[in-house]
């Protein structure tokens, strides 16, 4: 089954997901006041607006106790695809069914002069609600966001870089913005790129001098005597506690990487 879009796991569609669907449903009911959806909510003083507000809050919670960590670690996810995805969507509506059913069957313990339905006939009432209801923001939100997720481009000749060995052997092409540095290695160079957002290395049998013509054609220049850096993968540059400049990526698995004072003026000007 295909990947999901990566924008189902990013940032934006968590914050979409723990606003809109929660405010979705207390909107819903207080517009609407579905009658069966009234008399369940209508336990204790407060009423029914006190307890629907309490469902809301159930559900968010229950949202970014699942969404925050799993968003966290996207980068990290394998082979998530739909299936995958649509029983995540399902096991937190179930989730949300039973806390609900928890909730409401303690509110009535404590208000009904009967003590209310049991819970698990609860469990059901709560799985109708939250299912007849956060259905529809999941779908819109899951549209929406699979709309807007570009997929990536192919690159174009100009961006492919052709890595070749020192016996001219082609090696490995990558395109040049997903190339975040080179470090030499005694007799090889480490190339490493990124490839569906992981950092990957390759070790190439060749010099930093033997490579340096190919790369500066593909923007990636010197930053020190053993490193080659691509600036647009370059969030900052700093110093560290030895007082020595380093650059410091974009990319989490990377190590930030030293910069040499001949370098610095070069490199903070392409910045």
């Amino acid at each position: 089954m295909a990947k999901i879009p990566k924008k189902l796991l990013s940032v934006q569609s968590l914050l979409a997901h723990v606003l809109v669907i929660p405010a979705f449903l207390l909107f819903f009911v207080l517009i609407y006041s579905p009658r069966w959806i009234v008399d369940m909510l209508e336990i204790g003083q407060f009423g029914h607006t006190f307890n629907l507000v309490m469902v809301m809050c159930i559900v968010l919670g229950v949202l970014c106790a699942s969404r925050i960590p799993v968003t966290s670690v996207r980068r990290h996810l394998k082979n998530f695809n739909w299936l995958r995805y649509i029983l995540w969507c399902m096991a937190e509506m179930a989730v949300m069914s039973a806390f609900v059913a928890l909730y409401l069957t303690l509110m009535a313990r404590q208000w009904a002069p009967d003590g209310g339905a049991s819970y698990f006939t609860t469990l059901g009432w709560s799985a109708a609600l939250v299912g007849s209801i956060v259905i529809y923001p999941y779908l819109l939100l899951n549209f929406l966001f699979a709309i807007l997720d570009k997929p990536e481009d192919e690159p174009s000749e100009e961006e492919l870089v052709r890595f070749y060995d020192m016996t001219q052997q082609l090696k490995l092409v990558v395109a040049s913005p997903a190339i975040v540095y080179i470090e030499a290695a005694t007799n090889y160079v480490l190339v490493k790129y990124t490839e569906n957002e992981r950092l990957k290395e390759y070790q190439l049998r060749n010099s930093m001098k033997g490579l340096e013509p190919l790369l500066l054609k593909h923007g990636i220049i010197r930053c020190q005597r053993s490193y080659f850096v691509n600036p647009k993968h370059i969030r900052a540059l700093r110093k560290d506690k030895e007082g020595l400049i380093v650059a410091e990526l974009d990319i989490p698995e990377a190590r930030s990487i030293p910069v040499s004072p001949n370098y610095y003026d070069n490199l903070s000007r392409l910045l």
